[in-house]
């Protein structure tokens, strides 16, 4: 009943959700508005996030203009303007909705609902980030860590195993909760992981002897080499057993597996899985590796992306600070 599509116009349909979610505003401005809405968000955007993100951002300023008695063809750039200036909060939100409202009313220009877009001359808000915020973890720290995972069973090779693919591979969480079986291969020369990372960008990230050996011990103690290839690498556990099930472990999960492996190892619990990311960039660099070699480890489009991991400006700004004389 739940996966029945429901028919709009002929030879047109949309799921129930699509519909029961529509603003009233879009709802009242027609069948195009409709058709623009759904264009947008489910057409346009496949990334769940983003989509997640937009939709909210754009209900929100279309429940502000109903709140104002204003209809969709009637928005103006000024109404924009205000709304984005009462929004608060940090630059890079107010530049998200504008983003999202750009974006949308585009679709709307574009299916004649209205005649310009309202957000298009509306300026943005200058966010200029010279350093991330995630912090790093040591070296000292990371080795830590990995060297105080209990082994001993099938739960401490899997987080022993999925610490060192954060450490040695610089790649996100949620590109590790997306591993298969099949990303552990080797390509003729080496071991390699292929990571299906934001963007759905698909990348090999050779595998150091250590790495390979931590994932090795981790395959010896489970059943994986007889099952598919397309089944998950890293499994969740059944709650207290030890055992582990058929299911992948979540974003979430090594999120959560790796602070409560930090606070085992008596580290500090603003540390995170990114905090991985930040000290491998930051070590290869320092190393003198070139930032193009970097940038491409990590992933980045662009390079100004990969600086904002570097810490090295971070350690000489302490330096400074510690020789003021008060």
């Amino acid at each position: 009943m739940g996966s029945e599509l429901v028919p709009v116009s002929k030879g047109q349909h949309i799921q129930p959700a699509v519909a029961q979610a529509l603003p009233t505003l879009v709802v009242r401005a027609g069948g195009a508005a409709r058709f623009a809405w759904d264009e947008f968000f489910y057409a346009e955007h496949h990334n769940p996030h983003t989509q997640k993100a937009y939709m909210a951002a754009t209900k929100r300023f279309l429940a502000w203009c109903e709140g104002q008695g204003v209809e969709l063809p009637t928005v103006t750039p000024g109404m924009v303007g205000q709304y984005l200036v009462g929004l608060g909060g940090s630059a890079a939100k107010r530049n998200l909705h504008l983003a999202a409202l750009r974006g949308f009313f585009d679709r709307l220009v574009q299916r004649h609902v209205v005649i310009l877009n309202p957000a298009a001359s509306v300026k943005g808000v200058k966010d200029q980030v010279i350093e991330g915020k995630t912090p790093e973890i040591t070296i000292v720290q990371a080795r830590a860590l990995l060297a105080s995972v209990d082994t001993s069973h099938i739960v401490g090779l899997r987080d022993r195993a999925i610490l060192a693919t954060l450490a040695y591979t610089a790649c996100r969480a949620g590109a590790v909760a997306k591993l298969r079986f099949q990303d552990f291969q080797s390509d003729g020369t080496q071991f390699v992981l292929r990571f299906q990372e934001k963007g759905g960008k698909s990348r090999e990230i050779p595998v150091r002897h250590d790495l390979e050996g931590f994932i090795r011990a981790y395959l010896d103690a489970t059943s994986l080499a007889s099952e598919p290839k397309d089944r998950p690498l890293f499994r969740s556990t059944l709650r207290r057993t030890k055992q582990l099930t058929g299911n992948p472990l979540t974003t979430k999960s090594i999120c959560e597996l790796v602070k409560r492996r930090l606070k085992d190892a008596g580290l500090p619990s603003r540390l995170s899985p990114h905090s991985f990311r930040v000290t491998a960039i930051t070590d290869l660099l320092t190393q003198g590796v070139p930032l193009e070699d970097v940038q491409y480890l990590a992933g980045h489009a662009e390079p100004r992306t990969t600086g904002l991991y570097d810490r090295r400006q971070k350690r000489v700004t302490r330096n400074i600070v510690e020789r003021i004389s008060i």
